[in-house]
Order: structure tokens, then sequence, then C-alpha cells
């Protein structure tokens, strides 16, 4: 299948109805955005990285008009600030953010969906908060062999 034929295959774009920031410690600050509908089924989007931060892409994966799509920059990476900082940025802090956002939001569980990195992530989270976690979708498994590395 070729690149476009797979951008086809994927839901059509859609843009946030709501981004912002969101303080989870004194020195960082995580970039979120919303999309689709507002009050379907509640899904956060993990991206691959570490350091990779959120696409536009990731927004097509799930239908917009069931899903309320929540993407967000981990923390050094995209637009959250600070930018490429280690300090204070371990996959525990990743995941405890992870549910910070979940809480600012008013969302009870959700869907976690993620790619790479990503599904390494979405699984420690999974682990740490199960009762949180409605589904879990792994994909472009990274397993932190020391060859992938």
């Amino acid at each position: 299948m070729s690149q476009n034929d797979e951008r086809r295959s994927l839901y059509p774009e859609c843009l946030p109805f709501d981004s912002g920031f969101l303080r989870v410690s004194e020195r960082h600050q995580l970039y979120y955005e919303q999309c689709g509908n507002p009050t379907g089924k509640p899904v956060i989007m993990v991206h691959g990285g570490p350091g990779g931060g959120c696409s536009d892409a990731m927004r097509r994966f799930h239908d917009p008009s069931k899903y309320r799509i929540v993407l967000f920059d981990q923390r050094g990476a995209g637009r959250s600030m600070p930018h490429a900082d280690l300090v204070d940025n371990t996959t525990w802090h990743l995941v405890a953010d992870m549910e910070q956002l979940r809480a600012h939001l008013g969302i009870e569980g959700w869907q976690v969906f993620g790619g790479s990195w990503g599904s390494t992530l979405a699984l420690a989270y999974a682990q740490k908060h199960p009762d949180r976690v409605t589904e879990l979708v792994l994909r472009g498994i990274f397993m932190l062999r020391r060859w992938e590395l």
C-alpha cells in the first residue's frame, strides 16, 4: 500500500475544538488538544519518540463523529515546555502526566492508543491505572531492546 493509499484509508481530517497547556509540575507544561465529537467516546493518542510529539495524522485514526480524540505532547516533546528537557522526565512522570490530563479533562475512562514508544508508555499507563482504561490499542510495538535503540 502506498503512502497516499494509506492516507486515504484514514478518517477525514478534523481540527481541534479545544487546545491548551496543562501545568503538570513547576517545570513542565503539556500541550494538549481535543478534536472529533466532544461527547464521543474518549481516546488518548500516545505518540512515539521519545521526543516525537503528536501529529495531525494522529487525529485521523478514529471516526471523529464517534470519538473524542485527545492528543498531547509528552514532556520535552512537540509543543510542550520546556522543549527537549530531560529533567524530571521519566516513564513514570509521563504516566502521571497522562493521568493528570485525564482528570483535568473530566474523563472517567478512555481508550489508550499508543504507537512505537507510545505503545510502551500506553502499556505502563494501563498497568498503573487499569480502572481508567476502557480499551488498550498498541501498534508498532517498541520493546526497548538494545538493537532498537
